[in-house]
């Protein structure tokens, strides 16, 4: 009987984690700490705050202090968790490319900070296509969103691309605003 009852605890200890909540978070890199809005989201759900920010600091340890992580936290019912990062969100790129602290706040009237290049902006979305739920959206498609986001932010994308143009098409030169007023 024995034998029994210790098949039976094997089979409670390997049956499948029952979902309790999941969350999502912006969480600054290095710097989770128990306090809120942390600890209060993560307490509601039954988690370990403590090893979660520990965890949470050890995976983010390799990124500068502060940026802001997207976090994807699953909360289960032994009160275990597991957690996955994404990359910091597009405002936060431009806003460091344009070298501001916050975006305009009037958008399409006024700019602010830096015009970024155009390169930058598909470097970004090289970045930003890294993420999971981003790998199957196509390149063009991520700048154009990233050109939306920094229109609506108020900053300013310029056509940096060295273009081969015979000399008498001036249409399109480097340096034009990808962003129109």
């Amino acid at each position: 009987m024995s034998s029994a009852r210790s098949k039976s605890k094997t089979a409670l200890s390997s049956a499948p984690k029952v979902l309790r909540q999941r969350m999502r978070m912006l969480l600054p890199a290095g710097k989770a700490a128990p306090g809120p809005p942390v600890g209060p989201r993560l307490g509601q759900a039954g988690v370990n705050i403590a090893q979660f920010c520990k965890e949470f600091n050890q995976a983010t340890a390799n990124l500068e202090d502060g940026v802001p992580i997207p976090t994807l936290i699953a909360a289960y019912t032994d009160r275990s968790f597991s957690f996955e990062t994404r990359q910091p969100p597009v405002s936060f790129f431009l806003r460091r490319l344009a070298g501001v602290e916050k975006g305009s706040s009037q958008p399409g009237r006024s700019f602010v900070g830096q015009p970024v290049p155009l390169t930058a902006v598909y470097e970004l979305a090289r970045i930003k296509q890294k993420d999971d739920n981003l790998r199957t959206v196509s390149l063009q498609a991520l700048c154009k969103s990233i050109i939306g986001t920094a229109r609506s932010m108020g900053v300013r994308i310029v056509d940096d691309r060295v273009l081969e143009q015979p000399a008498n098409n001036k249409e399109s030169s480097p340096g034009k605003d990808v962003v129109s007023e």
